[in-house]
């Protein structure tokens, strides 16, 4: 099936609100096998409103639409989606029902404005909203001997992930055959251009399983799929193909199921007992962060400490003012006393450092924006040795450098743990 996603709201165009809906039902909807073919959004008006319903559906089988099922006048998304599609509002009581239900749950009178929401399409398939009043639905008509639909939705992203997940995704898994399975294998260390490259044995005339790259935030993806009759055969098609990557690439792998570095490395401290400190200089406590969004990690994670200026090196991890006045605070030598000094002061049997110039700015004779030391210090239970990787990207945008950075201290833990 083709798709388009119409989200509706004047504020939108106005730049009031970001437009996370898209990106949601994006990816979601890729998830299921159903490919979106265009991102549309129109403002509060009925004519373009409809013009842009009639547009979306010239090309795709489906439009999700988003926004505009409120009780105000200006939400007017039914009443068009009714307007389109050849049917009529009519009460719903059931609806009714539930929505005075949920204003009295929440201590608020019943208006007319509310009412208004129980009105719906005669022959709609009613989505339930069970975080908000308005409810969604979905409508369907004949064109030209075509079967086509319009689902709609709340504006409210939470409203909108939680009926998207829990009412939306069963009706268009009803209306496509076959049953569809993915898996994300995830990389680090390896671009996407390199990782296509590497990988164009299986991707040049593919049809089931199938590949596709993907490159965020310093890392690279490819996600396999297949579509087969049953579930069964398409998660056996998946892990062959799987297997078949891991032949190719498997040295840049850390995850075939998805999971993002922090839980693969977090998880895999937690399954052995292996307790972790850290000192951060230029990243400022995002490896911190990232570890303690972990659920269960305070039974391994012992503390980060953000030792930003030589004397908080000094002071906090016994690095020598020596090392510091001979190599400067962004070198081997200050990220290996770093590592082991946070190790020992913790009692870790791990202890990982950090220390760079993220940029814009920093650059001096010898040193540059881009230039990042991550030590890494290990107890007796982890082999007793303390390392040191040098990373040189000579990239000048601060977030992007501190964010690479932080991956590759855990990709430096799994590689050695």
């Amino acid at each position: 099936m083709k798709a388009a996603i119409l989200t509706v709201g004047t504020e939108i165009l106005f730049g009031e609100i970001t437009n996370t809906n898209t990106v949601f039902l994006s990816r979601r909807l890729n998830d299921i096998g159903i490919d979106v073919m265009y991102h549309y959004t129109v403002g509060d008006n009925p004519v373009r409103l409809a013009e842009m319903i009639e547009t979306s559906l010239k090309d795709c089988d489906i439009v999700l639409t988003t926004g505009g099922l409120g009780p105000t006048q200006d939400d007017m998304t039914k009443e068009i989606a009714c307007q389109v599609m050849g049917d009529h509002l009519v009460m719903h009581d059931d609806i009714l029902d539930f929505i005075r239900n949920r204003l009295l749950a929440y201590k608020a009178e019943m208006s007319e404005n509310n009412i208004k929401q129980a009105l719906l399409p005669s022959r709609c398939r009613v989505f339930f909203n069970d975080a908000g009043t308005a409810p969604g639905f979905a409508l369907d008509r004949e064109n030209e001997g075509k079967r086509q639909w319009i689902a709609c939705m709340p504006g409210p992203p939470k409203e909108m992930t939680r009926m998207f997940e829990r009412s939306v995704i069963p009706w268009l898994e009803e209306l496509t055959e076959g049953s569809l399975v993915y898996k994300e294998i995830r990389t680090f260390g390896i671009g996407e251009s390199d990782l296509e490259t590497a990988l164009l044995p299986l991707i040049d005339g593919q049809t089931d399983p199938t590949l596709a790259t993907y490159a965020k935030n310093g890392e690279c993806s490819v996600r396999v799929a297949s579509k087969r009759s049953t579930r069964e055969e398409a998660e056996a098609a998946v892990d062959e193909m799987i297997r078949e990557v891991e032949k190719y690439v498997g040295k840049y792998i850390y995850s075939t199921e998805g999971d993002e570095y922090p839980v693969v490395v977090g998880n895999m401290l937690m399954s052995r007992g292996l307790t972790i400190s850290a000192a951060e200089s230029c990243t400022g406590g995002m490896f911190g962060a990232a570890l303690t969004d972990i659920p269960g990690i305070s039974s391994v994670f012992d503390r980060s400490l953000v030792t930003y200026s030589n004397q908080a090196k000094m002071d906090e991890l016994g690095v020598k003012a020596e090392t510091l006045e001979k190599h400067g605070a962004v070198s081997e030598e200050v990220a290996l006393e770093m590592a082991d000094g946070v190790r020992k002061k913790s009692g870790t049997d791990i202890g990982i450092s950090v220390t760079g110039i993220a940029g814009p700015d920093g650059d001096t004779e010898d040193k540059h924006v881009g230039l990042v030391y991550i030590g890494l210090s290990l107890g007796e239970k982890c082999g007793g040795k303390t390392i040191c990787r040098k990373i040189d990207r000579r990239i000048r945008e601060r977030q992007r450098n501190r964010r690479h950075a932080v991956l590759s201290m855990f990709d430096m833990i799994y590689r050695n743990i």
